[in-house]
């Protein structure tokens, strides 16, 4: 029987961790019998720093790239036409039945519309998802992924309802968060392997993880602000851990030269998603702008800090586990006292409303189970 032919499109940290689940829900598909699938996965090369891309490779035993496009860091005009011209001539040799998207990255938007333009279907993973901040990258690349793709395959309830509005629904199936597969199969393995609290010399004792990576917040002024109130939260709280995106540390060292952490504030360079997992699951709370973190701090039963005005996983906020600061220094320090006042152990019932929002760890076979239904 001639395999369904995917080709996946990942370029990104969240990317590789979505990948993870999904290519052992294809092993595990052919060696249950029936039409097999072959799955090729291009690199684009968005995330080329050893620390963001080939150590999560490594670790998380995900199939090595078939094909690396070295695209390396850009203007989003220029880093999406690179991979769109990049990207084509792979889809003209290789003809796949379907090109699968993940997130919403420039590598997400790339892979769509490449295979659109050549008539090829397209599967996104993680589709609905909607912040209704227009100025963010990401909300662009979301809404055009979901309108040019022929099969959705959403996260949550809350995802399903955006694409009712926007009349996508009858391209949607609902297959729950390939991230809580990763989460649920990894947290295990990240306490056995990671040494990452005593080769950072954490003290005992309460303390926090923090990441601060995106384009509006690693912009002045929102970056002194951001970077004030982690300080003040490490000052006045607890000790913050920042694990520091190159981007961001580029911006600090050009923006801010004279920028000094005080000495609760300890900077680590990026960590392997192990090491990140095992930190947070160690950790009592998390203070990020990243999307995919708020929802492992979720995972993990973290209370959560985000740094935006705004989330695409309001179902975080809804279960009473993450809120919103924006980057206004006394906004996060009023949020930090407060979770510190209620401690971490006032989330009664978190874990089996996040089963019921975001799936108990079969969204991979689901997602799988929907391409070959469709294709």
């Amino acid at each position: 029987m001639k395999p369904l032919k995917l080709l996946s499109v990942v370029g990104a940290r969240p990317q590789f961790v979505k990948l993870g689940p999904v290519a052992r829900a294809i092993q595990a598909h052919n060696e249950a019998g029936g039409r097999p699938v072959e799955n090729l996965v291009v690199h684009t090369g968005q995330h080329y720093d050893a620390g963001m891309s080939e150590v999560f490779f490594d670790e998380l035993q995900l199939p090595r790239a078939d094909f690396n496009l070295g695209v390396g860091s850009a203007s989003h005009a220029r880093q999406t036409a690179a991979m769109l011209e990049r990207i084509e001539p792979i889809l003209l040799e290789q003809r796949p039945d379907v090109v699968v998207v993940y997130g919403d990255t420039n590598s997400t938007l790339a892979g769509a519309l490449a295979a659109t333009k050549e008539h090829i279907a397209v599967a996104h993973v993680e589709a609905g998802l909607r912040s209704f901040n227009r100025s963010m990258p990401e909300e662009t690349n979301r809404i055009i992924t979901d309108h040019v793709a022929d099969l959705l395959l959403v996260p949550t309830e809350t995802a399903m309802v955006n694409l009712v509005r926007e009349g996508l629904i009858e391209r949607a199936r609902l297959t729950g968060d390939v991230m809580r597969d990763a989460v649920i199969f990894h947290r295990a393995l990240a306490r056995q392997r990671s040494d990452v609290i005593v080769r950072l010399g954490i003290a005992a004792g309460p303390f926090a993880v923090a990441t601060l990576h995106r384009a509006e917040n690693t912009a002045m002024p929102q970056l002194a602000s951001a970077l004030q109130g982690l300080g003040e939260v490490a000052v006045q709280v607890l000790p913050v851990v920042l694990a520091l995106h190159p981007r961001t540390a580029g911006c600090i060292a050009r923006e801010l030269p004279d920028w000094r952490a005080p000495s609760s504030l300890q900077i680590v360079e990026p960590l392997s998603y192990l090491d990140m997992l095992a930190l947070v699951d160690a950790a009592d709370m998390v203070l990020t702008d990243s999307g995919g973190l708020q929802k492992e701090a979720l995972f993990l039963g973290k209370r959560c800090i985000t740094l935006r005005e705004e989330t695409e996983w309001g179902e975080t906020v809804a279960l009473g586990a993450n809120v919103l600061t924006g980057v206004d220094p006394g906004r996060i320090l009023r949020a930090a006292r407060d979770w510190r006042t209620r401690g971490s152990d006032e989330l009664p019932g978190l874990a089996a409303a996040v089963d019921r929002a975001f799936g108990a760890g079969d969204a991979a076979r689901r997602t799988i189970a929907a391409i070959v239904e469709k294709f």
